[in-house]
């Protein structure tokens, strides 16, 4: 499920490229937000990028609905919130134009993605 700004929805500070490649869903970020269980509002919040809470709700809502079971539906959600932001930084990286087609520094070496909360959730 890719998600892009639809007309309508919050004002958002997304520069870039995001706006080609995903769907924003209109809704009630805060709300949707408050819904998501604890260990997911950590990760949306140490994820490099916004992962747009009503988007991740409706997500969060499939994977629940889908696994029933909800600790084995976080772990799904977890791993998907990752590969999202794999995909945000490789489209970001290629929205960049380095000369000679270089990689971003941080991705040349292998860098991982400073958490806030490391070790938590």
């Amino acid at each position: 499920m890719m998600i892009a700004a639809v007309p309508g929805a919050a004002a958002v500070n997304d520069r870039g490229e995001r706006a080609r490649h995903w769907r924003r869903f209109a809704g009630d970020d805060w709300n949707s937000f408050d819904s998501l269980p604890p260990v997911i509002r950590r990760r949306l919040c140490d994820h490099a990028y916004d992962a747009w809470s009503v988007n991740a709700l409706m997500v969060w809502q499939r994977y629940r609905r889908h696994l029933g079971d909800e600790g084995r539906a976080e772990r799904a959600m977890l791993r998907y919130l990752d590969h999202l932001e794999r995909q945000e930084r490789r489209l970001f990286a290629a929205s960049q134009n380095m000369p000679g087609g270089a990689v971003l520094p941080h991705d040349r070496a292998a860098a991982s993605v400073l958490r806030a909360t490391a070790g938590r959730g």
